[in-house]
This record gives C-alpha cells, sequence and structure tokens, in this order.
C-alpha cells in the first residue's frame, strides 16, 4: 500500500538540446559565432556526463564547422570528423598523458612533440602546417582511454599545452594539474595561439566565465544540479567520476 504522504518525486529539469545543459544553466543565448580557419573535432568519453561543469558542446557552439562526437574509437580521423582527411599529420591531437612542459624546459603555450614525447624540432613549420585539431574531452584516465583506443591519432601531431595561469574552474572543479584545461579554456589557448587571434581566446574566457557564474548563482537554489563528488577507486588507484 502506498504512503500517501510520501513526497511525489521532482519533475526533471529540462535541458538546452543545443549544449545540453539544465536549462537554468544555459547561456546558448550569449554565445557569440567566431568565424576562424581552423577545423575543430572534440571527442568526448560516454561517461564524461558533467552537464553542469562541461563545455565541450559550449565549446563547439562559437564555431560553424566544430564536431563533437561521443564515443570511445573511430577506424579513423576522417570517420570520427565525418568527411575525408587527406593528412592527418595536418591535424594536431592536445594529449598531456604524462608530458609537462616544465619538465620539458618549453616556454612557449603550445608545444610539438615527437613521438618519444620530446620537444620536435622545427616547432613553427610544424604549428604553421596544421589544419585542425582534436580535444579529448574528459577526465585524466578518460582522456588516456580515448588516445589509447584510436591509434590513428598517432598519426596526427600530438601537442601540449603551457597555460600561464590555472584553470579558471578554481574551487568549483578541481584539477590533478596545473596545466589541466577545461575543454573550452584548451580551445581558446590553442586555437588563439596557432591562429594568432587573441580575440578567440577573449571571447571563449568570456563565455566559460558567464557559465561559471551563472553556475554560481543558481547552485545555492538547485543543488542538484551539483556534479557529485569523484570517488577514487583505490584497486585501481584512479578516480571515478560520479558527476550529474
Amino acid at each position: 500500500m502506498s504512503n500517501p504522504t510520501a513526497a511525489a518525486p521532482a519533475d526533471p529539469i529540462p535541458e538546452c538540446p543545443h549544449c545540453q545543459k539544465p536549462m537554468p544553466l544555459c547561456i546558448c543565448d550569449s554565445v557569440a559565432p567566431i568565424e576562424n580557419r581552423l577545423g575543430l573535432l572534440i571527442l568526448q568519453h560516454p561517461q564524461e556526463q558533467d552537464r553542469a561543469l562541461g563545455t565541450a558542446r559550449l565549446t563547439a557552439k562559437h564555431f560553424p564547422n566544430a564536431v563533437v562526437r561521443v564515443g570511445l574509437s573511430w577506424p579513423s580521423l576522417s570517420k570520427a570528423l565525418g568527411q575525408p582527411v587527406e593528412n592527418a599529420s595536418h591535424w594536431a591531437v592536445l594529449y598531456l598523458g604524462s608530458a609537462r612542459a616544465a619538465d620539458l624546459e618549453a616556454e612557449a603555450e603550445i608545444v610539438a612533440l615527437n613521438r618519444k614525447g620530446e620537444v620536435a624540432d622545427n616547432q613553427r613549420a610544424i604549428l604553421g602546417k596544421l589544419e585542425g585539431v582534436v580535444l579529448l574531452d574528459g577526465t585524466w584516465s578518460q582522456a588516456k582511454a580515448l588516445w589509447w583506443r584510436n591509434p590513428w591519432m598517432l598519426k596526427c601531431q600530438r601537442v601540449i599545452l603551457n597555460p600561464s595561469r590555472p584553470s579558471r574552474y578554481g574551487r568549483l572543479r578541481k584539477e590533478p594539474r596545473k596545466d589541466g584545461l577545461s575543454t573550452i579554456e584548451a580551445a581558446a589557448a590553442i586555437l588563439a595561439g596557432l591562429e594568432r587571434r587573441p580575440d578567440i581566446a577573449e571571447t571563449l574566457h568570456a563565455s566559460f566565465e558567464r557559465m561559471l557564474t551563472r553556475y554560481r548563482e543558481v547552485q545555492a537554489e538547485m543543488p542538484e544540479l551539483a556534479p557529485k563528488p569523484e570517488v577514487k577507486d583505490r584497486r585501481r588507484g584512479v578516480r571515478r567520476g560520479k558527476r550529474a
């Protein structure tokens, strides 16, 4: 027999069909389009479900030709992008892995690596020929899984970032390393740097700040939107996300 005094379940919060965030957190109406030269492909791990603080779809919304794919593996860059790519080496994959710009004594904000994970020779020539960028959206372990499950990435040019400041997430979402940035911050750094257009970074950073401000405004009134804390898997020594 049901309990007549039991509270009825709360109605689900509707989400935006574009950024897929809960509507109270959506800032799509303020997104400024950016016309740029380089292609942008964002590969999102299926378990990266931080709808509240994730930035992959918000990033892509700025660029008319950006592509977001959710999954674990694709046969090739062309299949992931949905269009032919003549030379995968003209696309960069941003993957930090164990590489740290400080350890490599790299001073530039964008650093191209060779197959050994060392700073590549002829940085200007390598970065100057790039036609597009692949970003891996997920936690550190999820990005690693995407890297290893897609061997075609080895045909691309691996790059890392050497940001001048830590992520704007601050205390809202803890990053394990100083060079760990949100997807939108990574896109801002690499696209603005490669195209030599600081306005790209300014526009993306402004959107990110608006998103974080909106989140802080609704956090107190709607605690159900807060990402669930991560728990450490002691058997494997990794963190498993338990996010909203």
